[in-house]
Protein backbone atom coordinates (compact mmCIF):
# COMPACT_ATOMS: atom_id res chain seq x y z
CA UNK A 1 0.00 0.00 0.00
CA UNK A 2 2.90 2.24 1.11
CA UNK A 3 4.68 1.46 -1.90
CA UNK A 4 1.46 2.24 -4.62
CA UNK A 5 1.31 5.65 -2.67
CA UNK A 6 4.77 6.04 -3.29
CA UNK A 7 4.63 5.25 -7.07
CA UNK A 8 1.79 7.76 -7.33
CA UNK A 9 3.24 10.30 -5.48
CA UNK A 10 6.47 9.93 -8.08
CA UNK A 11 3.60 10.32 -10.79
CA UNK A 12 1.99 13.13 -9.48
CA UNK A 13 5.04 15.12 -8.89
CA UNK A 14 6.28 14.05 -12.36
CA UNK A 15 2.87 15.32 -14.11
CA UNK A 16 3.45 18.69 -11.99
CA UNK A 17 7.04 18.83 -13.33
CA UNK A 18 5.51 18.37 -16.95
CA UNK A 19 3.21 20.85 -16.58
CA UNK A 20 5.36 23.56 -14.76
CA UNK A 21 7.74 23.04 -18.07
CA UNK A 22 5.14 23.05 -20.51
CA UNK A 23 3.99 26.26 -18.90
CA UNK A 24 7.93 27.52 -19.46
CA UNK A 25 7.79 26.23 -22.50
CA UNK A 26 4.80 28.55 -23.53
CA UNK A 27 5.64 31.42 -21.37
CA UNK A 28 9.35 31.55 -22.98
CA UNK A 29 7.57 31.14 -27.02
CA UNK A 30 5.38 34.53 -26.42
CA UNK A 31 8.30 36.62 -26.26
CA UNK A 32 11.25 37.21 -28.94
CA UNK A 33 14.60 37.65 -26.88
CA UNK A 34 16.74 40.47 -27.98
CA UNK A 35 20.74 41.24 -27.10
CA UNK A 36 21.67 44.24 -26.08
CA UNK A 37 25.86 44.05 -26.32
CA UNK A 38 27.06 47.18 -24.56
CA UNK A 39 29.86 48.57 -22.48
CA UNK A 40 28.12 49.51 -19.07
CA UNK A 41 31.66 49.94 -17.23
CA UNK A 42 35.24 50.82 -18.57
CA UNK A 43 36.42 53.43 -20.90
CA UNK A 44 33.30 52.93 -23.36
CA UNK A 45 30.98 53.58 -21.00
CA UNK A 46 30.32 57.36 -21.27
CA UNK A 47 29.06 56.46 -24.72
CA UNK A 48 27.41 52.77 -24.28
CA UNK A 49 25.70 53.22 -21.73
CA UNK A 50 23.14 55.44 -23.13
CA UNK A 51 22.77 52.62 -25.96
CA UNK A 52 21.60 50.39 -23.77
CA UNK A 53 19.25 52.76 -22.13
CA UNK A 54 18.26 53.64 -25.52
CA UNK A 55 17.48 50.11 -26.49
CA UNK A 56 15.35 49.43 -23.22
CA UNK A 57 13.37 52.26 -23.87
CA UNK A 58 13.01 51.35 -27.61
CA UNK A 59 11.55 47.79 -26.64
CA UNK A 60 8.84 48.70 -24.29
CA UNK A 61 7.41 51.60 -26.94
CA UNK A 62 7.22 47.94 -29.43
CA UNK A 63 5.88 46.05 -26.30
CA UNK A 64 3.40 48.31 -25.69
CA UNK A 65 2.17 48.72 -29.09
CA UNK A 66 2.02 45.41 -29.31
CA UNK A 67 5.18 43.45 -29.60
CA UNK A 68 6.35 41.79 -32.71
CA UNK A 69 4.36 39.49 -34.63
CA UNK A 70 2.01 39.83 -30.82
CA UNK A 71 4.58 38.50 -28.86
CA UNK A 72 6.63 40.87 -26.36
CA UNK A 73 10.27 41.40 -26.69
CA UNK A 74 12.19 40.19 -24.22
CA UNK A 75 16.20 42.32 -23.64
CA UNK A 76 19.21 40.29 -23.11
CA UNK A 77 21.31 42.68 -21.72
CA UNK A 78 25.38 41.86 -21.01
CA UNK A 79 28.23 44.08 -20.25
CA UNK A 80 31.64 43.50 -22.04
CA UNK A 81 33.07 46.43 -20.19
CA UNK A 82 35.29 47.57 -22.50
CA UNK A 83 37.02 44.75 -22.93
CA UNK A 84 37.21 43.44 -26.29
CA UNK A 85 37.39 39.71 -26.84
CA UNK A 86 35.02 40.01 -23.86
CA UNK A 87 32.31 41.50 -26.76
CA UNK A 88 33.30 38.13 -28.82
CA UNK A 89 32.50 35.77 -25.72
CA UNK A 90 29.76 37.94 -24.41
CA UNK A 91 28.12 37.59 -28.48
CA UNK A 92 28.65 33.44 -28.02
CA UNK A 93 26.78 33.71 -24.95
CA UNK A 94 23.94 35.92 -26.26
CA UNK A 95 23.19 33.59 -29.32
CA UNK A 96 24.01 29.81 -27.94
CA UNK A 97 22.98 30.22 -24.92
CA UNK A 98 20.17 32.99 -24.36
CA UNK A 99 18.75 31.87 -27.78
CA UNK A 100 18.51 35.82 -28.48
CA UNK A 101 16.81 36.60 -32.25
CA UNK A 102 19.34 39.58 -32.83
CA UNK A 103 21.58 41.50 -31.17
CA UNK A 104 21.93 45.37 -31.01
CA UNK A 105 25.45 46.27 -29.88
CA UNK A 106 28.90 47.63 -30.15
CA UNK A 107 30.88 51.22 -30.60
CA UNK A 108 34.17 50.84 -31.18
CA UNK A 109 35.03 49.22 -34.72
CA UNK A 110 37.69 46.71 -32.51
CA UNK A 111 34.74 45.10 -30.50
CA UNK A 112 32.49 44.67 -34.07
CA UNK A 113 35.65 43.27 -35.25
CA UNK A 114 36.10 40.90 -32.13
CA UNK A 115 32.11 39.29 -32.96
CA UNK A 116 31.92 39.11 -36.32
CA UNK A 117 33.71 35.48 -36.56
CA UNK A 118 31.00 34.81 -33.43
CA UNK A 119 28.24 35.82 -35.59
CA UNK A 120 29.35 34.65 -38.88
CA UNK A 121 29.77 31.17 -37.30
CA UNK A 122 26.57 31.22 -35.20
CA UNK A 123 24.77 32.82 -37.81
CA UNK A 124 23.42 35.44 -35.69
CA UNK A 125 22.34 39.01 -36.77
CA UNK A 126 24.16 42.18 -35.63
CA UNK A 127 22.44 45.77 -35.84
CA UNK A 128 25.85 47.98 -35.12
CA UNK A 129 24.65 51.61 -34.47
CA UNK A 130 28.18 53.50 -34.77
CA UNK A 131 29.93 56.00 -37.46
CA UNK A 132 32.22 53.80 -38.78
CA UNK A 133 35.79 53.22 -40.83
CA UNK A 134 34.15 50.99 -43.56
CA UNK A 135 36.84 48.32 -45.96
CA UNK A 136 34.47 45.75 -44.44
CA UNK A 137 30.41 44.52 -45.66
CA UNK A 138 29.18 41.47 -43.95
CA UNK A 139 25.97 39.26 -44.69
CA UNK A 140 24.92 39.24 -40.72
CA UNK A 141 25.59 43.01 -39.58
CA UNK A 142 23.35 46.19 -40.83
CA UNK A 143 25.13 48.97 -40.07
CA UNK A 144 22.71 52.02 -38.92
CA UNK A 145 25.56 54.24 -38.73
CA UNK A 146 27.70 56.32 -40.88
CA UNK A 147 30.41 55.26 -43.58
CA UNK A 148 33.37 57.44 -44.03
CA UNK A 149 30.85 58.83 -47.18
CA UNK A 150 28.85 59.81 -44.75
CA UNK A 151 30.68 61.43 -42.04
CA UNK A 152 34.28 62.27 -42.28
CA UNK A 153 34.15 63.36 -46.54
CA UNK A 154 32.05 65.45 -46.07
CA UNK A 155 33.49 66.71 -42.58
CA UNK A 156 36.73 67.56 -44.39
CA UNK A 157 35.35 68.91 -47.04
CA UNK A 158 33.20 72.03 -45.39
CA UNK A 159 36.79 72.54 -43.50
CA UNK A 160 38.75 72.98 -46.86
CA UNK A 161 35.46 75.37 -47.70
CA UNK A 162 35.45 79.23 -47.44
CA UNK A 163 32.39 78.76 -45.11
CA UNK A 164 34.27 76.16 -42.70
CA UNK A 165 37.85 78.18 -43.00
CA UNK A 166 39.41 77.32 -46.07
CA UNK A 167 41.90 75.50 -44.02
CA UNK A 168 45.36 74.14 -45.69
CA UNK A 169 46.93 71.87 -42.74
CA UNK A 170 45.46 69.15 -41.27
CA UNK A 171 45.92 67.10 -37.67
CA UNK A 172 44.79 63.94 -37.70
CA UNK A 173 44.02 63.12 -34.00
CA UNK A 174 42.63 59.90 -32.83
CA UNK A 175 42.78 57.13 -30.84
CA UNK A 176 45.37 54.17 -31.12
CA UNK A 177 42.71 51.39 -32.77
CA UNK A 178 41.37 50.20 -35.91
CA UNK A 179 38.36 53.20 -37.00
CA UNK A 180 40.42 56.01 -36.40
CA UNK A 181 43.89 54.57 -38.57
CA UNK A 182 41.46 53.51 -41.22
CA UNK A 183 39.65 56.37 -41.43
CA UNK A 184 42.65 58.79 -41.33
CA UNK A 185 43.96 56.16 -44.16
CA UNK A 186 41.41 57.38 -46.25
CA UNK A 187 41.41 60.85 -45.09
CA UNK A 188 45.11 61.11 -46.28
CA UNK A 189 44.12 59.74 -49.58
CA UNK A 190 41.49 62.47 -49.99
CA UNK A 191 43.33 65.17 -48.52
CA UNK A 192 46.42 64.37 -51.04
CA UNK A 193 43.99 64.08 -54.16
CA UNK A 194 43.12 67.58 -53.46
CA UNK A 195 46.82 68.63 -53.49
CA UNK A 196 47.51 68.99 -49.63
CA UNK A 197 51.36 68.42 -49.29
CA UNK A 198 52.81 65.33 -46.76
CA UNK A 199 53.99 68.32 -44.44
CA UNK A 200 50.98 69.88 -44.22
CA UNK A 201 49.46 66.42 -42.97
CA UNK A 202 50.31 65.45 -38.67
CA UNK A 203 48.84 62.44 -37.61
CA UNK A 204 49.11 61.35 -33.54
CA UNK A 205 47.36 58.29 -31.81
CA UNK A 206 46.73 57.74 -27.80
CA UNK A 207 45.93 54.62 -26.50
CA UNK A 208 42.21 54.08 -25.12
CA UNK A 209 42.16 55.57 -21.75
CA UNK A 210 44.25 58.55 -22.22
CA UNK A 211 43.93 61.66 -19.95
CA UNK A 212 47.21 63.57 -20.31
CA UNK A 213 47.04 65.87 -23.42
CA UNK A 214 49.45 68.95 -23.01
CA UNK A 215 52.08 67.83 -24.47
CA UNK A 216 49.79 66.71 -27.93
CA UNK A 217 47.91 70.22 -27.57
CA UNK A 218 51.25 71.92 -27.41
CA UNK A 219 52.44 70.24 -30.93
CA UNK A 220 49.40 70.78 -32.28
CA UNK A 221 49.62 74.59 -31.51
CA UNK A 222 53.30 74.46 -32.84
CA UNK A 223 52.23 72.73 -35.79
CA UNK A 224 49.48 75.52 -36.54
CA UNK A 225 51.77 78.27 -36.13
CA UNK A 226 54.13 77.20 -39.65
CA UNK A 227 51.84 80.02 -41.55
CA UNK A 228 48.86 78.39 -43.51
CA UNK A 229 45.39 77.58 -41.68
CA UNK A 230 45.06 74.23 -39.52
CA UNK A 231 41.91 72.37 -38.83
CA UNK A 232 41.86 69.64 -36.14
CA UNK A 233 39.97 66.25 -37.24
CA UNK A 234 39.24 64.02 -34.02
CA UNK A 235 38.73 60.19 -33.78
CA UNK A 236 39.45 60.62 -30.05
CA UNK A 237 36.89 57.73 -28.58
CA UNK A 238 35.53 57.08 -25.19
CA UNK A 239 36.40 58.97 -22.06
CA UNK A 240 39.44 60.35 -23.23
CA UNK A 241 37.71 63.29 -24.99
CA UNK A 242 36.67 64.54 -21.60
CA UNK A 243 40.62 65.77 -20.55
CA UNK A 244 41.18 66.79 -24.39
CA UNK A 245 38.28 68.91 -24.46
CA UNK A 246 39.17 70.37 -21.41
CA UNK A 247 42.92 70.53 -22.61
CA UNK A 248 42.18 72.49 -25.48
CA UNK A 249 39.83 75.24 -22.85
CA UNK A 250 42.96 75.33 -20.70
CA UNK A 251 45.29 76.14 -23.73
CA UNK A 252 43.09 78.71 -25.20
CA UNK A 253 43.29 76.80 -28.71
CA UNK A 254 39.88 78.65 -29.97
CA UNK A 255 37.84 77.56 -32.90
CA UNK A 256 38.32 80.90 -35.07
CA UNK A 257 42.16 79.60 -34.67
CA UNK A 258 42.41 75.98 -34.97
CA UNK A 259 38.63 74.54 -35.67
CA UNK A 260 38.18 71.04 -34.31
CA UNK A 261 36.24 68.78 -36.07
CA UNK A 262 35.65 65.12 -33.87
CA UNK A 263 33.63 62.61 -35.20
CA UNK A 264 32.92 60.39 -31.46
CA UNK A 265 32.28 63.45 -29.58
CA UNK A 266 28.21 64.38 -29.56
CA UNK A 267 25.95 65.97 -26.66
CA UNK A 268 26.67 63.17 -24.10
CA UNK A 269 30.74 62.90 -23.95
CA UNK A 270 30.21 66.55 -23.73
CA UNK A 271 27.95 66.44 -20.63
CA UNK A 272 31.02 66.22 -18.77
CA UNK A 273 32.81 69.12 -19.98
CA UNK A 274 32.64 72.79 -20.05
CA UNK A 275 32.01 73.44 -23.04
CA UNK A 276 31.93 77.52 -22.91
CA UNK A 277 35.66 77.56 -24.09
CA UNK A 278 34.57 74.92 -26.70
CA UNK A 279 32.05 77.33 -28.92
CA UNK A 280 32.43 76.97 -32.21
CA UNK A 281 34.38 73.46 -32.75
CA UNK A 282 32.85 71.33 -34.60
CA UNK A 283 31.07 67.66 -34.76
CA UNK A 284 29.74 65.90 -37.71
CA UNK A 285 27.17 63.31 -37.86
CA UNK A 286 24.13 62.06 -39.17
CA UNK A 287 21.65 63.55 -36.40
CA UNK A 288 21.64 66.56 -33.50
CA UNK A 289 19.76 66.26 -30.66
CA UNK A 290 18.50 70.72 -31.46
CA UNK A 291 16.67 69.36 -34.99
CA UNK A 292 13.63 70.53 -34.87
CA UNK A 293 10.70 68.55 -36.43
CA UNK A 294 8.06 66.31 -35.18
CA UNK A 295 10.00 62.72 -35.26
CA UNK A 296 12.97 64.74 -32.89
CA UNK A 297 10.54 66.64 -30.67
CA UNK A 298 8.98 63.15 -29.77
CA UNK A 299 12.11 61.14 -29.63
CA UNK A 300 13.76 63.46 -27.35
CA UNK A 301 10.50 63.24 -25.19
CA UNK A 302 10.34 59.48 -24.46
CA UNK A 303 13.79 59.70 -23.71
CA UNK A 304 13.46 62.21 -21.21
CA UNK A 305 10.31 60.52 -19.79
CA UNK A 306 12.14 56.99 -19.98
CA UNK A 307 15.31 58.92 -17.81
CA UNK A 308 12.88 59.42 -14.91
CA UNK A 309 10.84 56.41 -14.95
CA UNK A 310 14.45 54.02 -15.41
CA UNK A 311 15.47 56.54 -12.48
CA UNK A 312 18.81 57.20 -14.39
CA UNK A 313 21.34 59.52 -12.83
CA UNK A 314 21.09 63.37 -13.63
CA UNK A 315 17.58 62.05 -15.22
CA UNK A 316 16.74 65.80 -15.55
CA UNK A 317 19.95 67.05 -17.58
CA UNK A 318 19.80 63.73 -20.27
CA UNK A 319 20.55 64.28 -23.93
CA UNK A 320 19.96 62.28 -27.35
CA UNK A 321 22.37 61.69 -30.04
CA UNK A 322 23.63 60.26 -33.47
CA UNK A 323 24.26 56.64 -32.20
CA UNK A 324 21.14 56.88 -30.02
CA UNK A 325 19.02 57.88 -32.62
CA UNK A 326 20.71 54.71 -34.78
CA UNK A 327 20.00 52.52 -32.35
CA UNK A 328 15.90 53.37 -32.10
CA UNK A 329 16.01 53.19 -35.87
CA UNK A 330 17.79 49.89 -36.25
CA UNK A 331 15.60 48.29 -33.74
CA UNK A 332 12.30 49.48 -35.40
CA UNK A 333 13.60 48.67 -38.63
CA UNK A 334 14.52 44.91 -37.82
CA UNK A 335 10.77 45.17 -36.43
CA UNK A 336 9.72 45.43 -39.83
CA UNK A 337 11.59 43.10 -41.25
CA UNK A 338 10.65 40.08 -38.55
CA UNK A 339 6.98 40.93 -39.97
CA UNK A 340 7.63 41.04 -43.34
CA UNK A 341 9.35 37.79 -43.16
CA UNK A 342 6.86 36.16 -40.73
CA UNK A 343 9.94 35.06 -38.80
CA UNK A 344 12.99 35.54 -36.63
CA UNK A 345 14.88 33.71 -38.74
CA UNK A 346 18.52 35.05 -39.72
CA UNK A 347 18.36 34.69 -43.75
CA UNK A 348 14.76 35.61 -43.56
CA UNK A 349 14.91 38.79 -41.76
CA UNK A 350 18.26 39.75 -43.81
CA UNK A 351 16.17 39.00 -46.88
CA UNK A 352 13.31 41.37 -45.71
CA UNK A 353 15.94 44.40 -44.62
CA UNK A 354 16.30 45.18 -48.05
CA UNK A 355 14.66 48.39 -48.73
CA UNK A 356 12.78 48.99 -45.06
CA UNK A 357 11.65 52.77 -44.47
CA UNK A 358 11.60 54.50 -41.40
CA UNK A 359 10.67 58.11 -40.61
CA UNK A 360 13.64 58.95 -38.59
CA UNK A 361 14.02 62.18 -36.09
CA UNK A 362 16.84 62.92 -38.31
CA UNK A 363 14.07 64.36 -40.13
CA UNK A 364 14.69 62.32 -43.18
CA UNK A 365 12.80 59.15 -44.17
CA UNK A 366 15.81 56.37 -44.19
CA UNK A 367 15.87 53.49 -46.33
CA UNK A 368 18.33 50.58 -45.87
CA UNK A 369 20.23 50.02 -48.72
CA UNK A 370 19.05 47.07 -50.90
CA UNK A 371 22.49 45.82 -51.43
CA UNK A 372 24.81 47.18 -49.00
CA UNK A 373 23.37 46.48 -45.51
CA UNK A 374 24.13 50.16 -44.86
CA UNK A 375 21.08 53.13 -44.39
CA UNK A 376 21.07 56.34 -46.84
CA UNK A 377 21.59 58.84 -44.26
CA UNK A 378 22.32 62.45 -44.23
CA UNK A 379 25.27 64.63 -43.10
CA UNK A 380 25.18 67.53 -40.34
CA UNK A 381 27.98 69.43 -39.46
CA UNK A 382 27.31 71.22 -36.38
CA UNK A 383 29.18 73.73 -33.85
CA UNK A 384 29.01 73.81 -30.27
CA UNK A 385 27.70 75.89 -28.40
CA UNK A 386 27.61 76.99 -24.66
CA UNK A 387 24.70 74.68 -23.46
CA UNK A 388 26.92 71.80 -24.86
CA UNK A 389 24.22 71.61 -28.07
CA UNK A 390 25.16 72.28 -31.57
CA UNK A 391 24.33 74.84 -33.98
CA UNK A 392 23.71 73.23 -37.66
CA UNK A 393 26.03 74.81 -39.99
CA UNK A 394 25.76 72.65 -42.96
CA UNK A 395 23.81 69.58 -44.20
CA UNK A 396 22.97 67.88 -47.41
CA UNK A 397 19.87 68.28 -48.80
CA UNK A 398 18.96 64.38 -48.57
CA UNK A 399 20.23 61.37 -47.59
CA UNK A 400 23.08 59.79 -49.07
CA UNK A 401 23.93 56.31 -49.57
CA UNK A 402 27.00 54.26 -48.60
CA UNK A 403 30.16 54.02 -49.95
CA UNK A 404 31.40 50.80 -47.73
CA UNK A 405 34.28 50.58 -49.75
CA UNK A 406 36.47 54.08 -49.65
CA UNK A 407 37.10 54.88 -53.36
CA UNK A 408 40.14 56.80 -51.79
CA UNK A 409 41.62 53.06 -50.72
CA UNK A 410 43.17 51.49 -53.93
CA UNK A 411 41.27 48.17 -55.01
CA UNK A 412 37.86 48.79 -53.43
CA UNK A 413 36.13 49.49 -57.23
CA UNK A 414 33.56 47.42 -57.51
CA UNK A 415 32.58 46.28 -54.20
CA UNK A 416 30.27 48.37 -53.11
CA UNK A 417 27.63 45.41 -52.57
CA UNK A 418 26.93 41.96 -50.82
Amino acid sequence: MKRRSFVKAIALSASIAAIGATSFAAHAADTIKVGILHSLSGTMAISETALKETALMTIEEINAAGGVMGKKLEPVVVDPASNWPLFAEKARQLISQDKVAVVFGCWTSVSRKSVLPVFKELNGLLFYPVQYEGEELEKNVFYTGAAPNQQAIPAVEYLMSKDGGSAKRFVLLGTDYVYPRTTNKILRAFLKSKGVAEADIMEDYTPFGHSDYQTIIAKIKKFASEGKKTAVISTINGDSNVPFYKELGNAGLKATDVPVVAFSVGEEELRGVDTKPLVGHLAAWNYFMSLKNAENDGFVKKYKDWAVKAKLPNADKVVTNDPMEATYVGIHMWKQAVEKAKSTDTDKVIAAMGGQTFKAPSGFTLTMDKTNHHLHKPVYIGEIRADGQFNVVWKTKEPIRAQPWSPFIPGNEGKQKL
